[in-house]
């Protein structure tokens, strides 16, 4: 059996340390609202698996994508790595978007539930979060991966340890 040629992709990302110093002065919503103008740069990671910033506000974040060749597992469908990545990263900005100046997070525990496969044929999937709970040392934040019709493909829950960043 002969393989197919290898497929190639090329993409670019700014410096995530200079997002860092700026996010210091920063509320987190303030933070998250220069990125999505392009004030500040993206996670790395945002561009590696292109994924999209949906909406964005305070309490609410959701990412975007859709499922890729590049995505995929050896069995032919997205895999769970890249849906947890798009499920953490709506929960981590639903959180930070309402961190004040000076505050920032760890994730101590992620869980995710896969209920339908993902693949190419999916469409564009948006990852949604939304808070659960928001203490003063510890946050619970849920998110869910839906297709246009509401469909669930995933479901996830992060609890979260608040640290000052000063």
């Amino acid at each position: 059996m002969e393989l197919t040629k290898q497929r190639e992709r090329v993409y670019s990302w700014g410096n995530p340390l200079e997002g860092v110093e700026l996010s210091k002065g920063l509320s987190g919503l303030e933070y998250l609202l220069a990125i999505k103008r392009g004030e500040a740069p993206a996670s790395p990671l945002i561009n590696t698996l292109d994924f999209s910033l949906g909406e964005l506000e305070e309490g609410k974040a959701s990412f975007y994508f859709e499922p890729q060749e590049f995505h995929y597992n050896p069995n032919g469908s997205v895999h769970g790595g890249v849906i947890t990545a798009i499920l953490d990263s709506a929960m981590g900005c639903t959180l930070h978007s309402l961190l004040p100046k000076g505050t920032v997070y760890t994730t101590l525990e992620l869980k995710v539930n896969f209920l339908k496969m993902v693949h190419a044929k999916s469409g564009v999937l948006t990852a949604t979060g939304k808070m659960i709970h928001l203490g003063n040392s510890t946050a619970l934040v849920e998110a869910e991966l839906t297709d246009s019709q509401g469909k669930k493909y995933a479901y996830g829950v992060s609890t979260c340890m608040l640290l000052s960043n000063s």
